[in-house]
């Protein structure tokens, strides 16, 4: 038992730890960057935009995997084992995407965080009261702002998850059972997938508009 409370006592304190460092890592690089004429704000813009161009891509390539599924059901049998390989590399391929997107969401909030931070601390720094209202009301305005933004864009992502759990239901489904009259059965889920991927695809858009909303008021 007390070996059992030690090992998890001397886990907790690395995993701290590694998040400490992390932290530091992070709060360095913002340091060197600043130095080289990036301020956090121009970062969190540079980050928000990243991330546009990923949503852009994410929604590509699940209109590809919907393409390739859809190809993949019209197919004679002779043509179902390339066009199964297509699948299922069009699968891999927006699981990186949607991992991709994933960790610019984690790269904004991470900047934005330290951005807001910073702010709030030089606000005790002020000696004229007004320009310190005016600043303190700034930064609420862009704090809200930008949550709004962070809503949509984590609205956009949750969108991501169920489309691929279809696919990858697909693709497991026809790697062992890979012929017509199996192909056939999953016309049905087709018009599910294509659902979901226009449910995807709108709130990319919707989260791409905010973006550029979000860094006009910056």
């Amino acid at each position: 038992m007390i070996k059992t409370l030690r090992q998890n006592w001397v886990k907790s304190l690395f995993l701290m730890g590694f998040f400490l460092s992390l932290l530091g890592c992070q709060s360095a690089y913002y340091n060197t960057m600043e130095k080289m004429g990036y301020a956090k704000r121009d970062i969190l813009v540079d980050r928000v935009e990243d991330a546009t161009e990923t949503q852009a891509e994410v929604k590509e390539q699940f209109q590809s995997a919907y393409q390739a599924f859809n190809a993949l059901l019209k197919l004679e049998t002779s043509d179902l084992e390339t066009r199964y390989e297509t699948l299922n590399e069009s699968y891999q391929d927006s699981l990186a995407k949607a991992e991709e997107l994933e960790d610019r969401v984690e790269a904004i909030e991470s900047v934005a965080d330290a951005l807001f931070d910073e702010w709030e601390q030089e606000l005790s720094e002020y000696k004229s009261a007004s320009l310190k209202t005016s600043s303190a009301k700034k930064l609420k305005i862009t704090k809200t702002r930008y949550n709004n933004y962070l809503k949509s864009l984590k609205r956009a992502e949750a969108k991501v998850q169920p489309v691929l759990e279809v696919l990858n239901d697909q693709v497991l489904f026809l790697k062992h059972n890979l012929n017509a009259e199996k192909v056939s059965a999953l016309k049905g889920e087709i018009r599910r997938f294509d659902s979901d991927v226009q449910v995807l695809i709108k709130e990319m858009d919707r989260s791409i508009r905010d973006a550029k909303q979000f860094i006009k008021g910056l």
